[in-house]
């Protein structure tokens, strides 16, 4: 559920709001998760696109379809659990279809086996973007505010730019700029997250599954 709080009182209160820290974990993670799912879905879609010529690529195929709907899954539960997301259902509320082809067909028809895939694979090019963006904002935020400690280290110590912190009085100058820089830097880190979370809302799961569908149709297998 999205704060009530105005935006000001949220830019302040980030430090102290366990969602910043969830967020965090969920953007940390998403470059390593990201390259895992793109590496498991390029070889699986070409062995077994190019097996297929004798019939052992069907199977490869259907365990990759399988596998990416289960990561699909842990992925709609890692967007409402860390972010927040209200992600729709990714199948009707009507139980499955009765027999095992009206499953398939059920499951190939659904747009959430496909945008589900969708996702799993920007993952990765957004997660490169989003761990950079991690990284430098922690590295930033870590070193202003740990100059106190380190400015003494010589040519190891603190630099910005051409200004080489070298007192105590710079570098606790520096400790408290870091506190303003982690405030902002907390913040940009929720409005990417925020982006995230609209991405997974809109692909992890289907806005018509939300109403109950007719009796006759016809639902995925998998959950």
């Amino acid at each position: 559920m999205e704060p009530t709080t105005s935006p000001l009182a949220r830019f302040f209160t980030a430090p102290f709001q366990a969602r910043s820290y969830t967020n965090l974990l969920y953007l940390a993670t998403a470059f390593p998760l990201g390259l895992a799912y793109f590496i498991f879905l390029v070889v699986g879609l070409a062995l077994g696109v190019g097996l297929s010529i004798v019939w052992v690529g069907i199977p490869i195929l259907a365990l990759v379809l399988g596998g990416s709907w289960g990561l699909a899954a842990l992925e709609r539960q890692m967007a409402i659990h860390l972010l927040g997301a209200r992600v729709p259902p990714m199948t009707p509320a009507t139980p499955a279809a009765k027999g095992f082809w009206k499953q398939v067909g059920a499951f190939l028809t659904n747009p959430v086996t496909w945008k589900g895939m969708g996702y799993l694979i920007v993952k990765f090019p957004l997660g490169v973007a989003t761990f950079t963006v991690v990284v430098f904002l922690l590295a930033l935020s870590g070193g202003l505010l740990t100059a106190p400690f380190f400015y003494q280290y010589g040519t190891w110590g603190i630099q910005m730019g051409t200004w080489q912190v070298d007192t105590l009085g710079e570098a606790l100058l520096c400790s408290g700029l870091g506190v303003i820089v982690a405030l902002i830097s907390l913040n940009v880190l929720n409005g990417l997250a925020w982006f995230w979370r609209q991405i997974a809302s809109s692909m992890l799961g289907s806005e018509r599954f939300t109403r109950p569908a007719d009796p006759g149709t016809a639902a995925p297998a998998m959950a």
